[in-house]
């Protein structure tokens, strides 16, 4: 994805669980009708128990990481502490937010803990940020929100949020011409840290 400018369809999706937050997403990757790459990963690690999730374009989204990232680690230096999951989101909606005349082209999702508990926000071009149970992103997201809406309990587990997550993503790549690829990446944030798994998308 290094330096593409590329306007992908895509699925993304976050959950909180009980023992903290997943992020997935497939790996299609198109431009118009034409499908540019098939094993494209778009959740990505800004720290150790925060993850990001991202939809539309990606030189886009690849910039707003960079700030992230370069935010998170100046806020260790000053203060020797973890920034706080609510205080990057309001973070980025700024940083969003003040380009809205000529707004970042991506949807995003952040999710991770803290010593406050998991969090889930999404964000819309234009910096809206919206704290969340579950969420999806992307030209699949009406499909996903089909079985989230049905299936969705707070409170579930890790393995019974990742069987969802499938679930919803496979329904999403059978109708949405935009989804699909080869894999599907999926991240489970939880005390234990980040855990970043790929596995074939079925």
């Amino acid at each position: 994805m290094e330096g593409k400018l590329l306007n992908t369809g895509t699925t993304t999706v976050g959950m909180v669980c009980k023992e903290g937050i997943l992020l997935a997403s497939e790996s299609k990757a198109s431009m118009g009708n034409m499908i540019v790459n098939k094993d494209v990963q778009k959740v990505f690690k800004i720290d150790d128990k925060i993850g990001i999730t991202i939809a539309g374009m990606v030189s886009d989204a690849q910039q707003l990481i960079n700030i992230l990232k370069a935010e998170i680690s100046l806020h260790k230096l000053e203060t020797n502490e973890e920034m706080k999951i609510s205080a990057v989101a309001h973070l980025l909606s700024q940083i969003m937010y003040s380009r809205r005349m000529f707004p970042y082209y991506t949807q995003i999702i952040i999710g991770g803990i803290d010593s406050t508990g998991s969090y889930i926000f999404s964000f819309d071009p234009t910096g809206s940020c919206m704290k969340e149970n579950y969420v999806s992103t992307g030209s699949g997201s009406p499909f996903v929100y089909g079985v989230l809406e049905k299936d969705f309990r707070e409170g579930m587990t890790i393995e019974q949020g990742k069987k969802l997550i499938r679930e919803a993503i496979k329904s999403a790549t059978q109708r949405d011409m935009a989804s699909g690829g080869e894999k599907l990446w999926i991240v489970e944030i939880t005390e234990k840290g980040f855990k970043l798994e790929e596995e074939k998308l079925k």
